[in-house]
């Protein structure tokens, strides 16, 4: 499976993070001695699932390395237009690619182990889109600091990984729900607006269980979805805040000491 890794994003005078990125792409901050998004490049250099890397809003001069054929396509301007552009890549690497990896380039603790029991759990059913979801009090356990935002429903609450598969077939179909969706994605409430009222009211009210906002979302979509119920943190702890920032900076710079030599 070719994975896809979205870096184009590039911290406005407003972002949290734009003094720490010095006018450059966010995936490319320094996280423990490296940039972001080298974190990620190495889980994917891990992965045996992994073929291809398509890279999108970078360059080769950006100096990142991959075991895997990595490959650059530059910024289209939007998220969703980026994974279409990316999904077409892959597809021209390979003509029978059907499902890709989305990974967010802002996600530097996964490791490769992670990656690859997410594609061989995905790829146990043949569904379109599979959505990764860290219950809170796994996220908790692991960045008791981190102050994400949680989606609460009957059952749990829940954050969303950055760590995704989709089918090639959802960048010709749906296309505008999804870049409605996507551009709400860090409010778990607008996309569920986007969804439908009854479900926005649904989760007001927390009547709704895990399954039962999956089914409503792939119904209004007209998609086969599902949700993969992460027991890791990583893939969820997405770096969008000076402090997140330093988190991460200080859990990687703590594995590293653990992994030299002496």
């Amino acid at each position: 499976m070719d994975a896809i890794v979205t870096a184009g994003g590039i911290p406005q005078a407003r972002d949290p993070l734009y003094a720490y990125s010095n006018g450059n792409s966010k995936a490319l901050i320094d996280v423990a001695g490296k940039p972001m998004v080298q974190w990620v490049l190495d889980a994917l250099s891990d992965s045996k699932k992994v073929e291809n890397v398509i890279v999108i809003g970078l360059t080769a001069k950006s100096g990142l390395t991959c075991k895997k054929p990595l490959h650059y396509v530059s910024n289209q301007g939007r998220m969703l237009a980026n994974i279409v552009t990316g999904v077409k890549k892959s597809i021209e690497l390979n003509k029978k690619s059907e499902y890709v990896l989305i990974v967010s380039s802002d996600i530097p603790a996964i490791k490769g182990e992670m990656v690859d029991w997410l594609v061989k759990t995905a790829m146990e059913t043949q569904d379109d889109i599979y959505y990764g979801v860290c219950p809170q009090e796994v996220m908790e356990s692991r960045y008791p600091t981190s102050n994400r935002t949680y989606t609460k429903l009957k059952d749990m609450q829940v954050c969303g990984a950055d760590m995704n598969i989709i089918h090639v077939n959802q960048v010709t179909e749906h296309l505008e729900t999804w870049e409605a969706v996507i551009g709400n994605r860090k409010s778990p409430l607008a996309s569920a607006a986007v969804i439908g009222w009854d479900t926005l009211f649904q989760l007001f009210t927390r009547q709704l269980t895990l399954q039962g906002m999956v089914e409503r979302a792939s119904q209004r979509i007209g998609i086969k979805g599902r949700a993969i119920l992460w027991d890791h943190a990583e893939p969820g702890m997405d770096v969008d805040k000076p402090h997140q920032l330093e988190i991460m900076r200080e859990d990687l710079a703590r594995q590293n000491k653990k992994n030299l030599p002496w």
